[in-house]
Order: C-alpha cells, then structure tokens, then sequence
C-alpha cells in the first residue's frame, strides 16, 4: 500500500510539474527565510547567556524620579552593597574611560616603540573573571594589583607575536597621563553574544591612583556623587532581587539624601533585550524588532503554505475522478487522507531539501546584511530551535491536511461532479487566502517605505551645521605633556598655511559622537528649588570651532583666542538655545552677558543656534561650552582635489611633531551617518522580507491563474467565437485577481499605519505617514499582480478557440 502511494504521489508530482515546482520553490523560499531570520532572533535572543552564574548577576541602576533610569552610578555604591547585605556575594564595577594609546616595545628594534590606539578596554574590580566566564588562558584571573591587566588572546599575539606575553609590560597614554601595566593574565577572545565587550581589562584600583595623582576626582573610586561606572553584584542563590532593592532605600538616602532615587536590579540575560516589551530598562537592543523579525519570518512561511493550500484545493479539478473512483472501489477516507498527506509531505520534504541549499548559498550574504556571524548552528544553542522546529512541522501537517480531510469528506457524486471546486464555498476559500497572503506582501511594503523615509529624513535634515569636507585628526596621547602642548601650537601653525586647507580647528568632541561629560548642578545665579537636578551636556572648543563647523551664534559673540587660552579658568561660557531656555533665559539676547554657577560662576558670552550634534532619534541635549585649545581632535577642512595627496602631507608633519603616536582621521559626514547603522540595516532586512513575502505570493497567485484559465478553457473558446477581443479576455481573467488585491490594500493599510506610527516614537525627529505611502505600495502589489496573472490571460486569450472548444 504504502509502496503504491509513493509511485502515486510521484506521477502526479510529474504530471503536474508546473504545478509541483511552483508549490516546491514556494516552500522552499518560505523555509529559507524563516530559518534565517530565525537564526538572527535565536543569536538576539541567546546574548549574555552563556555566564555560568549569569542567573545571579544583576546591573544596578539608579531610578530618579520623574526622571531617566541610569545605568552608571556612584562607584562607591558598590563596596557598600557588598558590606551591608549579605546576600551580595560579590560587586563588580565596569568603567569605560581608559582609552587612549597603548606603547610596547618593538620586538625587533630594542629601543623603539609600537604604539596603537586601543578603544575597546575597560577597567574592572579584580573578582571580574570569576563573576563572568571569560575563559583565562593563561595567567592568573585575578585583577587586585594596581597596575595590572589583563590581553585577550588576539591583542597579545598583536602586541608580543609568539613570545610569552605574562610579566610584559604596556604604558597606556591617557586622560589620566603615562601609566605602565603588567601583563598578568590572556583571556579568550570575547564571543559575538555578550554585550560586554573588551580586549583589554585594566585593574580598576589602578584607576583610582591615577586620578588622584591627575586631579581627576570625578573617577575617584570613593566617589558618591556622578557616575563614570557601571556596576554589577552577584547574589547568592537564595537571595531575593526584589527585596534588596527595597532595602536598599535607606542606603542611598543616607549618602545621596538631596537624591530622590530608588534601586533596581536588571537581571544579566535581559541587558540586552529586556524582559518584555513593557520593560523601560535601558537595553543594548530591541526586544520589539526581534520580536517584529520573528513575526514576519513566520508570516513569510504561513503565505507559502497558504500557497499550497490554494493550489491543492484548485487542483482537486483534476484530482476529483480520481478521488471518487477510489471511494467507489472501495478506498476508505483515512487511505485517501494518507494519499494526500503523504503527497504533502513528499512535497515539504523536496522543498527543505531545496532551502537547505538556498539557505547554504544564502548565509554569507544574510550574515552581511545583518552584521553577525550565523549559521545553522545558531539555533540549536537557543531554546528558539524548539519553537522553529514545531512551526516547521505543525505547519506541513496542517497545510497538507486542509485539502486532505476537505477532499476525502466530499460526498462521491459531489466529488465527481467537481462540484467542491465550481462551489462558491471553495472559490471564497481561495479568495480569502488570496487577500491574507497580499496583505501580508503590502504590509511589508508600506513598512519598508516608511522605515527608508524616516531614514531619508535623518541624513537629509538640515543638522545647522556644515559637514562637508571636514577631516577630524585625532589628537596626540604619547609623549610628555609639555612636547604635546608644543607640538599642538607648531600643528595648528602648520595647518593653517596649508593651501588646501580652508578652515580649522580644535575641540574636545565632534559631531556624530559623544560630548565630553554630562553633569547637573547648573544654575542661574538666583536658582529656583530643582535647578540643580537638571543635566546638560558639556563640550570643549577653540575660537575656530563655530566658523570650521558652520554653526551659527543666534546672540552674542564667540570665544576669542584669550578665552581658548586661559580656558575654563577664563570662566565664560557659550550655551546653545536649549540650554539657554532651559536656565530659564526668556531670549537669547536675554542671557548674553549674565552668569550661571556650575562650582563657580561663569559669564555667557554667546548663544549657538541649535544644532544636532547627535543623530535625529534624540532630542539636541541642552549644551554649555567651555573655551579651550583642547588636542583631542582636529578638525580641518579640506579642498575636493587630490586628497591622497594632502593626506599624506598632514600625516608627514602630524609624525614629525607627534612622534609614537598613530595618524589616525576619519570624516566627519561618514562618522556622523554611522549612528544611523542600525536603520539602514533594518531597512535590508524589511526590504529582502518584503520582496521574499510579494514573490511567494505571487508564484501561488501566478499558479492559480493558469488553474483558473484552464478551467475556463471552453468559455475562452465560445468567447472568441462569439467575437469577444483578445483584450476583453485578459481583462476578464485578470479583474478577479486585481480585486482582491485592492480589498488586502484596504485591510493592510490601518494595520500598517497603526504599527508604524509606533515605531515612529522612538524617533525625537520623525517623518509623518502620508496617504501616498498606502497608494504607492497599492500600486505596486496590483502592478506586481497584474504582470503575474498577465502571462496566463494572454496565453489563453491568444490560444485556438477550436482547441478551447474541444477542452474537457
């Protein structure tokens, strides 16, 4: 029997291979994109995992009220969390501010240096390798000593090639000044699924002297008031989060007691998505896109069943004789439902086997688009694996049971007769499936116009500055503090009798990146109650800064040479609009010439026209800036011609000036358009989606035409001889298809709005959802329909009507 169904299922896989191949290379697609978008949400949702006391490791945050929830915190707090409760096991802080240039001796040339940038460090308490499970390879896991730290396996091969790197030392040139480090220890490399990500760790207590000796008390380890660090505790297995974040009140009112703060613990695996939707804990990523990436994976293989339900049940035509004949003879209906669930089956199996290959071909560029390294692999390290496979499964049976259980249900006359297939109840079936298959399609679409928009509107606004052409220099680390400072004067000369160089300048942070600090306690000099819990952001320019960058003064005057030299003991200040406004200044011209107290008083100077110095998605921050010649970064304007050229003469005089220290430039408008990396990337994503969802829709809508063409084969035939054109014929077999696409625009395009108008509050600057967004997208799913049923109405509108006529 079951040798017989097989040699059944394959003749009819044959005869029909127009058919077969249609629904084979629907799932298939459906299969192939589900796994792959299915192995980006197993990677989101496996970050942080993989910490073997991760369920115990907690984040402290700091809740003001009726204010931000803050993931930095005093860096005292964590000593004293871990001497007043017991069931803090252990604390931990991160800090991020010892970054600069690390020099280590050449291993070739004795009396040289090797210097290198390095970013991505942290500095961390000495337990920080027995709390989290970063294998250490060699050496000792702990970080106690001052002075010590800690190479991934990468950087010490970078750093001392094959010699053995433990007892080595490095000199970090920072904020903090020249500083020497022991190598004690080489960890593994970090793996892509943490979001605490390093290759250098730093003991934090050595963090604390070089304060001390740099007059930086802000990084002070003691410190209860800012927040340079984050800091993490590790409880004991019986402890209870929830109930040490209430006892904790009384703590923080007793050291912050003008603070009005409560506590919170954010469990280590929900730093990087969150617990749910509703959690308004600061995140690495986006539970709602995961979450929104996964509802379209499954969208996309619910349409490629649907597809196969559509064909199934429109094939019955030519499946009905067969079906009666069997009940006639004697076939029960469970032998005819394993007929056809065996042939669904068959037809699943041949399209997994197809996506396997399209999803092999496929992975490179999937990875590329979404910036991670996956694989199949991927979703077997999550519990994700479990829900893809029951999907998978679940779904086959189900699509391939509809056509199954309905067909071998039939009454027999019925069956012969074809009367299912002429029934208004089968062709609303298929109409409905139909309208839900491109409702998903057009949903997709108007997600994707939108998103491309909004993304558009970020890189096009005007940002009231002028970003073009401008190079930024990072500045000098490496060497004593009286040669950088004279080798900035002597640069800063050199630059300006440049031919190619139009405009310069020095300033403590650029565009596109982070300001210098932010802090409260500003206040006007006759301050109300609650002035001095309001932030603002601080930044560092010279005199050039406002002309290189184009930004405007809406009052006032600009810093001047004697102000950029003295510095902030020069005490003035330049506030931006926002900042002044939010001192309480009614005007601009208001605030120039009064002063503000932040420890000391300060005169304001000018008002800067607000600018965005920060990506769209936030708000411009309320800015002070302080007068400086600061050598962190230069900016420069260059002319559009032969820019290797310059390039190499700045690097030229940049070596012979600063020498140890790496030429390292970047431009602005590229490093400014990074910060919307995440969008662009998002807008792949729902573009490749969209176009997966429209071509497996309409291979299933291409399929149903030549069913429905073929079934009207003598109706063709009487048509045409009754005098009907060519084109009243195609318009007569296309108009069917053409409304139901329109009725799924209609039912698409609230859903669309509603869910994108959401999306849209996560933007400080957004575009608004015009009706022309719905009527494009309309446009395209009809236009894509009509091409796909245009070829079977044309074929049949031109076929010999003496052939329709002798059809059946």
């Amino acid at each position: 029997m079951l040798q017989n169904y097989i040699k059944i299922a394959l003749r009819n896989l044959w005869k029909n291979k127009t058919f077969s191949g249609i629904n084979i290379a629907g799932l298939a697609l459906g299969i192939t994109a589900f796994v792959l978008i299915l192995e980006y949400v197993s990677f989101e949702k496996n970050v942080n995992r993989f910490h073997a006391k991760g369920d115990q490791i907690y984040r402290v945050l700091l809740q003001h009220k009726n204010g931000p929830t803050d993931d930095f915190v005093p860096s005292a707090l964590a000593g004293a969390l871990k001497q007043q409760f017991p069931e803090v096991e252990a604390t931990c802080r991160l800090a991020y501010v010892q970054k600069g240039i690390v020099t280590v001796p050449d291993t070739m040339k004795s009396a040289s240096l090797r210097s290198f940038r390095e970013d991505n460090a942290i500095s961390a308490d000495g337990d920080f390798f027995h709390m989290f499970s970063f294998p250490v390879i060699a050496g000792s896991s702990s970080l106690h000593q001052p002075n010590t730290v800690a190479l991934s396996a990468t950087k010490a091969r970078t750093y001392f090639g094959s010699q053995n790197p433990l007892g080595k030392v490095i000199t970090l040139n920072s904020q903090f000044g020249k500083t020497p480090y022991t190598v004690v220890a080489v960890f593994a490399d970090v793996p892509e699924n943490s979001d605490i990500r390093f290759d250098i760790v730093y003991a934090l207590s050595s963090l604390d002297n070089a304060a001390k000796s740099s007059n930086n008390d802000w990084a002070r380890l003691d410190n209860w008031f800012g927040a340079f660090s984050q800091t993490l505790v590790l409880l004991n297995p019986q402890a209870n989060a929830a109930a040490l974040e209430q006892k904790s009140a009384g703590l923080l009112k007793q050291h912050r007691p003008d603070e009005q703060e409560t506590m919170l613990l954010q469990p280590l695996p929900y730093l990087h998505l969150g617990e749910s939707l509703s959690d308004q804990r600061p995140t690495a990523g986006k539970l709602s896109f995961v979450y929104t990436l996964g509802a379209i994976a499954f969208l996309i293989l619910v349409i490629a069943w649907l597809n196969y339900i559509n064909l199934s049940t429109a094939g019955s035509l030519k499946r009905a004789k067969e079906v009666g004949v069997r009940k006639v003879v004697g076939a029960n209906r469970g032998q005819i439902i394993g007929q056809f669930l065996g042939e669904s089956l068959l037809l699943n199996v041949l399209g997994l086997s197809l996506a396997l290959v399209l999803i092999s071909g496929l992975q490179q560029p999937f990875n590329d688009l979404v910036g991670r390294s996956l694989s199949l692999t991927t979703i077997g390290q999550s519990p994700m694996w479990l829900a893809g496979v029951g999907a998978l499964l679940i779904g086959a049976l189900l699509s391939g049971s509809y056509a199954a259980f309905v067909l071998s249900g039939f009454p027999v006359v019925s069956i012969v007769k074809n009367a299912f297939v002429r029934s208004g109840q089968g062709i609303r079936t298929r109409q409905l499936l139909v309208v839900f298959q491109f409702s998903i399609s057009i949903l997709l679409i108007i997600a994707t116009v939108v998103l491309y928009r909004q993304l558009s509107f970020m890189q096009n606004q005007t940002l009231g500055m002028n970003l073009e052409q401008l190079l930024v220099i990072k500045g000098p680390e490496v060497g004593s503090d009286s040669a950088k400072n004279v080798g900035k004067a002597a640069f800063r000369h050199q630059i300006a009798q440049l031919p190619f160089v139009s405009d310069y300048c020095n300033s403590g942070s650029v565009p596109g990146g982070w300001y210098n600090f932010n802090s409260d306690g500003v206040t006007r000099l006759n301050a109300s109650p609650g002035d001095d819990k309001k932030n603002y952001a601080f930044t560092y320019i010279d005199d050039r800064f406002l002309k290189t960058y184009g930004i405007a003064l809406a009052a006032g005057q600009n810093f001047t040479p004697d102000m950029c030299d003295k510095g902030m003991q020069a005490h003035r200040v330049i506030l931006n609009e926002k900042a002044a406004k939010k001192l309480g200044f009614s005007t601009a011209q208001d605030a120039v010439g009064q002063k503000i107290k932040f420890g000391e008083e300060y005169e304001v100077v000018g008002i800067v026209k607000d600018y965005h110095h920060q990506s769209l998605q936030q708000a411009i921050e309320p800015l002070i800036i302080f007068p400086s010649y600061p050598s962190t970064n230069y900016t420069i304007r260059l002319a559009t011609q032969d820019m290797t050229r310059q390039l190499a003469t700045l690097e030229q005089q940049y070596k012979q000036l600063f020498p140890g220290n790496p030429f390292e430039f970047f431009f602005v408008d590229e490093h400014y358009q990074k910060q919307y990396q995440s969008e662009q990337q998002q807008g792949r994503i729902f573009t490749a989606a969209s176009a997966m969802a429209i071509l497996i829709a309409c291979l299933g809508l291409f399929g149903l035409a030549a069913y429905t063409a073929e079934q009207r084969t003598k109706e063709i035939g009487v048509r045409k001889v009754l005098g009907a054109s060519a084109t009243s014929i195609v318009v007569l077999l296309s108009r069917d298809f053409i409304k139901l696409v329109v009725i799924a625009l209609v039912l698409a395009s609230p859903l669309a709005w509603w869910g994108m108008n959401q999306w849209l509050q996560d933007f400080a600057y957004h575009i608004t959802i015009d009706g022309w967004v719905f009527f494009w997208a309309g446009a395209v799913a009809i236009g894509i329909a009509l091409l796909t049923v245009l070829y079977q109405s044309l074929k049949a509108a031109y076929s010999n009507p003496v052939k329709s006529l002798r059809a059946e």
